[in-house]
């Protein structure tokens, strides 16, 4: 949200309160007190009539400081809040004299100076990170007297954003304006499916906004040189995170909000789905399990996407009885193939629903602010949503499930949740603008702990569309709608590497694009990239995905790119483990990989299979790969061939290849020999 008319003037209507100077600050425990007028304070006349923000500075653990700025303290904040860990045993240490405070967690330092100008001073092992200075930390009014509090932290020169979550648009997010607001946007917009409040950057820290809520970002887009987040009413509350290399912020970040679990190992091989609007029944889900089997290409996952359940019913977990008549056996006949069963659900309960008038009579749909059952067309016809700040309600959700894992499903595709409204009320009394975001939570918790509840811990696997921080404990997130474009792929890419700066650990997309039906070049050139990611699906709208309905050299394509990541498993399963202790993803940004590789800040065309394994994707007809191969010897994993990067490559591949290079004399190397 931008404040201001240009550098100089505040924007019409908009009245500005900004901190001016430190006061005075005082220390209680493990806590510093810092006492900001808006005003210089000179004289005793100078306290009267005026307003005072207090900011607060302590630190859950080593290397981390929790930021808390306030106007007015009274309100009463029902919540939702993020759940952050803190560790009991550590104290920060707090100093102060006559010209500054200190707070110094491990090797973060924050120096607040006692001058006529407010001035924060953040360092990282000796070293300046940022400030926060003049016009920086305020509490801005609106026309219709709405409170906002805002922070501004200065961009050196070269310093570059990343994270914010699950982004499509330019990969580095300096110059953006970014929201902080689920929506189902699809993938070609600046909206998103997985907003999360945390960004890093290439100086060596990170910063996480904690509030659930509307938080809104400048990144260099309404001051050139400051990144400015602001959120509605009188707190601020936000983490200032060291690292210094990319993934030891990441390592802080997500010791601070949570890590990926560990999944089955199945989860790891190829899903495929009846797509959404097609015509299917159990001969053609056995046709395509059969006809896969046949071409030798490894099946791990069958999906049965919306129409598994009658239309006009969603939700209900009533199989179509026309459709299919044994769905018991059904599942039984596809899992004595080895493969395993993933069922499409959401939040919503259509009218039509049985489920809707057990749902309105027991109080477990979210409400209007008169007490009525807040209901819309938009998707469902009458449809309600689950209230899952009801515990009972979330029992209630679960236990239809349960029904269905009796049955032998193993997976949900837990989509939807992001189109949440705001004018409603709670069943837990929580802000309806910070439960927006948090709907997500709440809905893949309740659905992931109940996998994990009847299959055991590493077993429960979840294909979730929305998120918020935290979310990554809830796994796996695929990118959503994008279109069958080579342009989609690519903004795909850019929306899952932004993602794992974000602690996310897998990620998944689907494979030839989701809105209409790929081209043959798309969909091979997608299948590679599709199988060299941490889950893979098959997956589309109107039309069957399965190879053989594209083109011959198609089903070539999966069967040796599906073959390539069944080769890749242990290795695959050891990235995974370092997701779930270190909180480093699968799919890893080559700025995350390489920090000090200046040519890796902007690459988001390629990406880190792990440690090891650089992956470039083909985007386009005509077969040409444009890639950097940074500094060592790298053996490509189909071919053989051994290289020195340290360079850019540009060269052609046919359908059977892409540019996949293992760091020489790495475990992953051996697998091309």
């Amino acid at each position: 949200m931008k404040f201001t008319n240009g550098y100089w003037l505040i924007k019409e209507g908009i009245t500005a309160h900004h901190a001016a100077q430190a006061y005075e600050a005082e220390q209680d425990g493990g806590e510093l007190a810092v006492f900001a007028p808006v005003k210089p304070t000179k004289t005793r006349g100078d306290t009267l009539n005026a307003t005072l923000l207090t900011v607060r500075l302590s630190s859950p653990m080593r290397d981390i400081v929790r930021v808390r700025i306030s106007h007015f303290e009274g309100g009463l904040d029902a919540g939702p809040f993020f759940e952050t860990a803190s560790d009991p045993l550590f104290r920060p240490e707090i100093s102060i004299d006559e010209n500054e405070a200190r707070i110094s967690s491990g090797r973060l330092e924050a120096r607040i100076a006692f001058s006529d100008s407010w001035l924060v001073e953040w360092s990282g092992s000796g070293r300046p990170l940022t400030f926060s200075g003049t016009k920086s930390t305020g509490y801005m009014v609106d026309p219709d007297k709405k409170a906002y509090m805002k922070e501004e932290l200065n961009l050196s020169p070269g310093e570059y954003v990343y994270g914010l979550g699950e982004r499509f648009g330019p990969f580095v997010k300096n110059g953006q304006s970014v929201d902080i607001w689920n929506a189902d946007g699809g993938t070609a917009s600046e909206q998103a499916y997985k907003n999360i409040p945390f960004y890093m950057t290439n100086k060596g820290y990170g910063v996480f906004v904690n509030d659930p809520g509307a938080v809104s970002l400048e990144v260099g887009s309404e001051k050139t040189s400051r990144v400015q987040f602001s959120v509605p009413g009188e707190v601020l509350d936000y983490f200032m995170i060291y690292g210094p290399t990319p993934a030891e912020v990441l390592e802080r970040y997500t010791a601070l909000v949570g890590r990926p679990p560990l999944l089955p190992e199945w989860s790891y091989g190829l899903w495929l789905t009846t797509s959404f609007t097609t015509s299917y029944d159990e001969k053609t889900v056995m046709s395509f399990i059969d006809g896969m089997a046949e071409r030798n290409i490894p099946l791990s996952v069958f999906h049965f996407d919306c129409f598994w359940m009658k239309a006009f019913h969603w939700t209900d977990f009533i199989w179509d009885a026309e459709t299919f008549p044994d769905p018991a056996g059904l599942i039984k006949r596809i899992k004595d193939k080895g493969v395993r069963v993933c069922l499409w659900i959401n939040p919503y309960i259509a009218q039509r629903s049985p489920l809707f008038k057990e749902g309105k009579q027991n109080g477990f749909l979210l409400k209007k602010t008169d007490g009525s059952v807040w209901q819309t067309d938009l998707w469902q016809p009458g449809m309600g949503i689950v209230d899952f700040t009801n515990p009972e309600a979330a029992a209630w959700y679960a236990e239809k499930l349960e029904a269905l894992l009796a049955l032998g499903v193993d997976a949900f595709k837990t989509d939807f949740g992001e189109r949440i409204p705001t004018e409603v009320r709670w069943h837990d009394g929580g802000d309806p603008v910070k439960q927006h975001n948090w709907y997500a939570q709440l809905y893949n918790r309740t659905v992931f702990e109940l996998l994990e509840s009847k299959k055991g811990e590493g077993e429960a696997c979840l294909f979730a569309r929305s998120a918020t921080a935290g979310g990554q404990k809830y796994p796996v997130h695929w990118g959503g709608d994008c279109e069958s474009t080579f342009e989609a792929m690519a903004e795909s890419l850019r929306g899952g590497l932004s993602l794992g700066l974000c602690g996310f650990g897998y990620w998944s997309h689907d494979i030839g694009g989701f809105e209409g039906t790929p081209r043959a070049d798309l969909f091979k050139r997608w299948i590679a990239f599709g199988l060299l990611s941490s889950h893979s699906r098959l997956h589309g709208s109107n039309s069957y995905r399965v190879p053989w309905n594209i083109d011959d050299e198609s089903v070539e394509v999966t069967r040796r790119f599906a073959l390539l990541k069944k080769r890749l498993m242990p290795y695959l399963h050891k990235c995974a483990r370092d997701a779930h202790e270190n909180g480093i993803p699968v799919m890893r940004a080559m700025f995350l990989a390489f920090p000090d590789d200046p040519a890796c800040a902007f690459l988001d065309r390629q990406y880190m299979l792990g440690p090891d394994i650089l992956v470039a994707p083909v985007f386009n007809p005509e077969g040409l790969a444009e890639y950097y191969l940074p500094e060592g010897n790298w053996t490509h994993l189909i071919d053989g061939r051994i290289i020195r990067g340290g360079r850019w490559i540009r060269e052609s591949y046919d359908f059977m290849s892409i540019p996949v290079w293992a760091l020489d004399g790495s475990e992953a190397s051996l697998i091309a020999r």
